[in-house]
Formats: C-alpha cells, structure tokens, sequence
C-alpha cells in the first residue's frame, strides 16, 4: 500500500489547482484521473469558454486570481488560441510541483474508520490497487468520493431531484464568423419556427455559441439534454446518444439554412457530455441563493465570485438568469467544502455543498480552481500545524491563499 499526506480525487481544474497547490505547501500528493488527460470539463467536455472572473464596473478588478491566474499567463505564454494547450499547462505544473499523478484510475471505494477515511481503493488496468492518506479532496464534480464515503448529499434540485440539463458541446470549422454574427438574430427565430413544426427535438430556447477558440471556428453549447441524473450509468449512457443526435441535426440546421456554415465541418464533438449538476455536498454549511444576492461576508470565505445565478430548465425550455452589477461580488465560505461526516476529507469544485440555486452561479471553472486552491492550501496548513481539515485554523488558511495570490475580498 501507498502512502501520501494527501489523495485528491479527480483531474479536473478544481483537482489539478488542489494537487498542486498541496504540493507547492510541501505535501506528498496524488492525483487519481479516471481519463487520460487533465482539465475536466474543458477537456473531455469541450467546455468554453471561462466565464466572468472580474468584476463588471470599470475597474474589472480580478475576482478568481491565485493559481487561476496563473493558468492562464501559462496559457498566453504558448502564444497560441487553441484551449487544447491548456493539457499542456496542467501537465507542465503537475510535473513542476512534483505530484505523483495516476491516469486512467477510477476510485471505486473508500475504506473508513470512525471520523476518517483511512484508504481508497482504486481501480486500474492491473486491477484495484489500494493507497492510503492523511487527507483526501474531492475534485471529481460528481461527488464519487464523498458518495463512496457515505456522506450526505443533494441530487439536483431539492424538489424533484432533477439536474440542469446535460450538453454536449461541438465546433464547426470553415464559418464565416462575421457574417454569422449578423444571421445570428434570424437564425434563432427560424430555429425557434422549427422547434414549434416538430422538425427539431433540442428543447433549448436559442442559439447558445461562442467564438474564440480558433480561426473560423464556432464553438456550440446549444444542445439540452434534459430528465437524465448523470450519476446513474444508464441514464447518463442514454444522454451520451441523446446528446450527439442533437449535435446532428443542430449541424444540419446550421449547414441547410446559414450562409455563413455552407461550407463548415463539423470538426469536433465533446468525449463526454457536460454536466452542470449532480451530487452536491450537504456539508457543514449550505451556501444558499440568498446568502449570495445579498453577499453575504462570511469570517471564512476561502473565494468570491459574481457569475450570475444561472439555471438551465431541467425540465426543458427557458434559462432563469440573476445577474449581479458593477463591483458587487459574492464569497464562498470554507465550510461549504467540510463534509459533516469526515476529518479528513475535503469537497472542491463543482460537488461543493450549495443549494441548486446557488450552485448555478459558483459551479464555473475560474471558481472551481479557486476553490481547488483553497482546498490544497487548507490541506497544507492543516498537516503542518498537526490539526485535521475540519479543526485547522481558518484564518491561517486565508492568510496563506492571500500570500499566493488568491482574492478573499
């Protein structure tokens, strides 16, 4: 059996800034991947782009600083506009921090004594293998650790259980970008005309596309898979086939009836789809919608944020949106991250413990990162002071993510 001062759960933004940033605090870490590659969302989902990380007023003051600032200088350095040299990134500081990283693994138990997980056991191409830790994270989006651990836990909304809907994200290649943008208008109303004929089956109630990622490239995150629980095999299979069949007919409607997509190919489809919503920790405490419309300042605020309330409809057409002004931005209190249950376990990214309101605004990878950061600084701090992650001085902890740039006010 391994040994390592902390285990982090997923390679995703949020457990790629927790490895590395446990790592830099002198920690022996290892990092489980279920894939080959790091990033997440972004990478296996096509996720794009980041979303609102400053603040709206004139100033656009750095929200998510810290380790997600520095993933993107690393990024600008390549020079390139691909998101596909973020992998590159995540290795480069994976690498440099010396954590011990292990792809294509899936944690598939975690064995518990008491108030501690005392080891996972993992399953790879040579089998389960087991590793032990002082402390574990979290990162997988879905919950899969603190799910096997037994902790409590929310499944989409509190009413019904329903997740936001699931996406599968595509580009097409060869579009003519500016003309697009002027047929944009016109081609929502004639979709919207198609929906209400019966000749499309995506629910969503417009064009939702991004440009960006590279030349001629248009970046779609209009599908909507909706009534699927992601965390069921079987219902996110059926998603997976829902999802490209609704990239098919999306790039027919785009080829058949837009100029600017005559000539385009459909060059890339996400390798899973996107989830916005899953299992979220009910953990010491549940950050609620109205804690962050009226931005509440909690003494443990690890990270802040003002993306807006963001709710796909689960249950088919329609986004509820509350957009937050200026220089009005909400925090993110360490306790949100504190499973009840464990001493030793820490949530971050996605999976933290939120309401379904609430987590629509902080689930975006800049905020997710940060909360990775606070995560593996707090894992830090906790080890060398000889307390567990539930007991360790907070105001330690902010103090160091400030030393390493992060944003808490």
């Amino acid at each position: 059996m391994d040994k390592y001062d902390l285990i982090v759960a997923g390679g995703g933004i949020a457990g790629v800034a927790a490895a590395v940033s446990a790592a830099r605090e002198g920690l022996s870490v290892l990092l489980i991947e279920k894939t080959g590659q790091l990033g997440g969302a972004m990478s296996e989902s096509l996720v794009y782009p980041f979303m609102l990380y400053t603040t709206k007023d004139s100033e656009r003051r750095i929200l998510c600083g810290g380790i997600f600032t520095e993933m993107r200088e690393r990024f600008a350095k390549y020079g390139e506009n691909s998101w596909e040299f973020y992998k590159f990134v995540f290795d480069d500081m994976l690498t440099e921090a010396g954590v011990r990283v292990l792809f294509h693994a899936a944690v598939v138990e975690a064995v518990c004594e008491g108030r501690k997980i005392k080891s996972v056991k993992v399953s790879t191409k040579s089998g389960v293998l087991t590793f032990d830790a002082e402390n574990y994270i979290d990162a997988t989006g879905d919950g899969e650790l603190m799910f096997l651990a037994g902790c409590d836990y929310q499944l989409g909304r509190e009413t019904d259980n329903l997740c936001q809907p699931l996406t599968t994200c595509f580009r097409m290649a060869g579009v003519d970008i500016d003309l697009f943008l002027k047929e944009k208008p016109a081609l929502n109303v004639l979709y919207n005309q198609f929906q209400q004929e019966g000749k499309l089956r995506n629910p969503r109630e417009n064009l939702l596309v991004f440009i960006g990622p590279g030349k001629n490239i248009l970046h779609l995150n209009t599908t909507r898979v909706i009534r699927h629980d992601p965390t069921d095999p079987f219902s996110l299979s059926d998603a997976e086939f829902e999802g490209r069949r609704q990239v098919y007919e999306m790039f027919r409607f785009l080829k058949e009836n837009s100029a600017a997509c005559k000539d385009a190919e459909l060059v890339s489809i996400a390798s899973h789809i996107g989830v916005r919503e899953s299992r979220k920790l009910k953990g010491e405490h549940v950050l609620t919608a109205e804690e962050i419309k009226k931005m509440v300042d909690f003494e443990d605020t690890i990270a802040v944020g003002n993306y807006e309330i963001d709710i796909h409809n689960p249950e088919g057409t329609g986004t509820t949106l509350y957009y937050f002004n200026g220089g009005e931005y909400y925090k993110i209190p360490y306790r949100s991250l504190l499973p009840k249950e464990y001493d030793n376990l820490l949530v971050a990214g996605r999976c933290l413990s939120a309401t379904h309101e609430a987590h629509s605004a902080v689930r975006i990878m800049p905020i997710c990162a940060c909360l990775g950061q606070a995560a593996g600084v707090a894992a830090g701090v906790a080890m060398k002071s000889g307390a567990c992650v539930h007991s360790v001085d907070v105001s330690a902890v902010r103090a160091r993510l400030r030393a390493v740039g992060a944003v808490l006010d």
